[in-house]
């Protein structure tokens, strides 16, 4: 043999090993964890439902409130919440769900604390002041007034059933006593209309030429 010559020896991988040969079944350890990734959302969701609330709940990314500017995975419910619900089943897409959030924003800003106005009437100058209405009341309700003159009457009710009143698409027909899927899809079809003109107005998508 030459000198200083080196044997190679092939690596042997050991078969599992069992308990009642004395020894630890390798295939037992813990895994490994993984490095902590600052970037990747935490994940806190519950991994299992009711069988009632299953379909009414869907993933979202909100703020670590325990970690500056860290984020997390959370469920929320979509039962009351028929934007949420076709946003977290792809029916919607995100230009036409922050329009229909921006409507509610302006909405629930708008009509606290000012009692019943009637969004739908032009605004005019000199116009009735009511007492208490902040900065942010006013300039609410004039988005909402630019809103639903560009949505129209149809439009109108459309939006304020969905995102007022939580109405389904299923109610949204009874209401009209109209049943059965395709009149349940029809609205579908028409509140999307009215999301997408929101979005236009709320600046989230242009108008195609």
């Amino acid at each position: 043999m030459i000198a200083n010559q080196v044997q190679l020896v092939p690596c042997q991988i050991e078969p599992f090993l069992t308990a009642s040969q004395g020894h630890i079944n390798v295939a037992s350890r813990t895994k490994r964890r993984q490095p902590y990734d600052p970037n990747k959302p935490h994940d806190r969701r519950a991994t299992e439902f009711n069988a009632g609330i299953a379909g009414h709940v869907a993933a979202i990314e909100i703020d670590d409130p325990y970690e500056a500017g860290g984020k997390i995975v959370a469920i929320r419910s979509t039962r009351d919440d028929p934007l949420g619900g076709l946003h977290a089943r792809k029916m919607i897409d995100e230009a036409q769900y922050q329009a229909g959030r921006a409507f509610q924003r302006h909405f629930e800003t708008a009509a606290r604390g000012v009692g019943a106005i009637d969004f739908t009437k032009e605004a005019v100058d000199g116009g009735k002041i009511y007492e208490g209405t902040t900065d942010a009341q006013m300039k609410a309700s004039d988005a909402l007034t630019v809103a639903y003159a560009k949505l129209g009457m149809n439009g109108q009710i459309i939006v304020n059933e969905v995102l007022v009143h939580s109405m389904t698409r299923r109610q949204m027909a009874e209401k009209r006593g109209l049943t059965g899927k395709k009149w349940e899809e029809y609205m579908g079809m028409r509140f999307r209309e009215c999301l997408d003109c929101l979005a236009l107005v709320y600046g989230f998508a242009m108008e195609k030429r």
